[in-house]
């Protein structure tokens, strides 16, 4: 056997802890020819478009097999062609990534680069759209590296003044942030099933502007990774996959999506999430330990704290918590020594006092060993 168990939460960023009813909803087997599974496809397209936008009409969903980076390279290649210019706004490793994924694909791109604890700031992205030779700017909506928000809404308003298609990664705010993409003028958006949809890994998904989508046919230069070709076939076969489709993934998908249903909606998810990280911050703080964000633009999904002085080992710890029932994230920052504790999933106030409890005793058992 693999040695895990389910006596454990994930603190992490996703893949998350999920329900019991979301991981047994992968025990059928089912038929991907079938009209019942290819319906099942489409509810799942509508209703992740009814979740980004109110006004679903003009927008819908592609499915694309793995991870969420698979969306977003997916997303890049198949909306940037040789006469287009983009524009990527980076803050944090994510907006590196998609920077890595245009120069591998060999797009004509440039980047705008902010420290990794600043939101991108959107009269800065005008002026460097304002001379007209972009025709493309791409952003990490919530920067999974800090946690940090970045202000889409307002970068909407930039790229419509410039007249050029805006594209967001929201791998970690789609489920946990309101937002309209139709509001903030987006045209794409690349999510994934494992983060705050609450569901397991093997999807990635883009909803995006119908108009956008079809303008993006025969630019793509990969097969699998072809969102205009995937999205065609979507549509034309009424929820099939051009290529073998992640069946146990999708069924798990529809129970996490009915589970959304059930708390509320996205609003209600959030509000969960922000009690979630309000309960953390403050707790760690109490214990001595150092947020790096800013509250201002702090988002609910993930916390980065700095690494304290005085023999701190963050191995130690994590293997502490390990051992007690919780698994957290190590820093990801390329300045400074950080951790980073997650508070999404199928978590609750009630375990993040736990988890808080669980540090303190830490703390307690060895405070010779460093201070905070």
């Amino acid at each position: 056997m693999h040695g895990f168990d389910n006596n454990y939460l994930l603190l992490t960023p996703g893949p998350l802890t999920t329900t019991k009813s979301v991981r047994e909803a992968m025990a059928y087997d089912v038929p991907t020819r079938d009209k019942g599974y290819s319906e099942l496809v489409q509810k799942i397209r509508n209703e992740l478009t009814d979740l980004a936008t109110q006004d679903s009409g003009e927008y819908t969903a592609v499915l694309v097999q793995g991870s969420g980076t698979f969306a977003v390279e997916s997303m890049l290649t198949s909306c940037v062609g040789a006469s287009h210019r983009l524009l990527i706004a980076v803050n944090g490793a994510y907006g590196e990534r998609m920077a890595e994924i245009a120069s591998k694909a060999g797009l004509n791109y440039d980047t705008l680069i902010f420290e990794e604890d600043c939101a991108v700031a959107p009269d800065e992205v005008a002026e460097k759209l304002k001379p007209g030779d972009f025709t493309h700017f791409a952003v990490i909506h919530l920067e999974t590296t800090t946690g940090i928000l970045n202000p889409v809404m307002e970068l909407g308003e930039v790229c419509a003044g410039a007249g050029v298609v805006f594209m967001a990664d929201c791998m970690s705010s789609f489920g946990s942030v309101v937002f309209d993409m139709k509001k903030c003028k987006m045209h794409f958006m690349a999510a994934s099933s494992n983060k705050c949809l609450q569901g397991v890994p093997g999807i990635g998904l883009v909803v995006c502007r119908r108009d956008a989508m079809e303008a993006c046919r025969g630019i793509s230069r990969s097969v699998s990774l072809d969102l205009y070709a995937q999205y065609r076939y979507m549509e034309d076969s009424k929820g099939g996959f051009r290529f073998t489709s992640p069946t146990h993934v999708i069924l798990a998908l529809v129970q996490a999506l009915e589970e959304l249903r059930e708390e509320g909606g996205i609003s209600a998810r959030n509000a969960r999430y922000c009690e979630n990280q309000l309960l953390l911050s403050e707790g760690m703080a109490e214990l001595g330990f150092e947020l790096f964000l800013d509250k201002k633009v702090q988002s609910p999904v993930i916390t980065t704290f700095i690494q304290p002085p005085g023999g701190f080992d963050f191995e130690e710890m994590y293997e502490y918590l390990k051992k007690n029932g919780f698994y957290i994230y190590p820093g990801k920052l390329t300045k400074r020594e950080t951790f980073r504790i997650g508070t999404i999933g199928n978590v609750f106030p009630s375990d993040m006092q736990l988890f808080l409890d669980l540090v303190e005793k830490y703390i307690n058992r060895g405070a010779v060993r460093f201070t905070v």
